[in-house]
């Protein structure tokens, strides 16, 4: 049996608040200061409209919503992993290279296989909306 310690769950609300806003600070500073946070944040706004727009279900916001915290949850680890190579090595490091590009493509499957998602979501429904429109 897998024994914890009672101060293994113990969190003081001064440091759970310090924590939080250390988050948010975070999640401000992405958004303010990073152009591909941004446009995906964007994006992310205009794909809600559009479930809005065409009622999607449940399950589809679901999707929705965990297509969107994945990318853009993988895009600030991303850009935290840039900084801090970049910290660590200024210069042209080969292995830094390869983990710049392994976590920029984390990024880029996730945005394909989202946008896939999303295709099987909202493709039919503005096919609809379409043929709707030109039988009017």
């Amino acid at each position: 049996m897998i024994y914890f310690h009672p101060k293994f769950f113990y969190m003081n609300k001064q440091t759970f608040l310090r924590s939080l806003g250390n988050a948010l600070d975070g999640i401000q500073s992405f958004f303010k200061s990073e152009r591909n946070g941004q446009k995906q944040l964007l994006i992310a706004l205009l794909v809600m409209i559009a479930g809005f727009f065409f009622r999607i279900s449940h399950l589809e916001w679901i999707a929705v919503l965990l297509c969107t915290a994945l990318v853009i949850s993988l895009e600030m680890i991303n850009t935290a992993l840039e900084k801090l190579s970049d910290l660590v090595e200024p210069n042209y490091n080969v292995v830094i290279k390869a983990v710049k590009d392994i976590s920029a493509a984390a990024v880029l499957w996730s945005a394909i296989i989202s946008l896939v998602i999303g295709g099987i979501i909202f493709i039919p429904r503005i096919i609809s909306l379409l043929s709707t429109m030109n039988n009017h």
